[in-house]
């Protein structure tokens, strides 16, 4: 049996407009939050347009390199051949 890799964006023939349509979403979540009223924000950075976004990209990036050096450091992850 032959097995395929495949990215997240699907097979290559559709994978660039996919990746498009993606990248159009984005820029349109991000355009759509400077429309957005803050009169009511509570906390200065509530006020930033795009705040959302940076918090949580650089939460997740944060919560990615935790997690490796917990795996690593902390005994969580073991070698490949650990059961063998």
């Amino acid at each position: 049996m032959i097995r395929r890799v495949v990215d997240f964006f699907g097979e290559a023939r559709y994978a660039e407009q996919r990746r498009r349509l993606f990248y159009l979403a984005l820029v349109l979540i991000v355009i759509a939050d400077f429309l957005v009223p803050r009169e009511h924000a509570e906390y200065l950075w509530d006020r930033l347009p795009g705040w959302s976004a940076v918090y949580g990209f650089l939460s997740c990036v944060l919560l990615v390199f935790v997690s490796k050096f917990l795996g690593h450091q902390g005994g969580l992850m073991r070698r490949e051949d650990y059961y063998d």
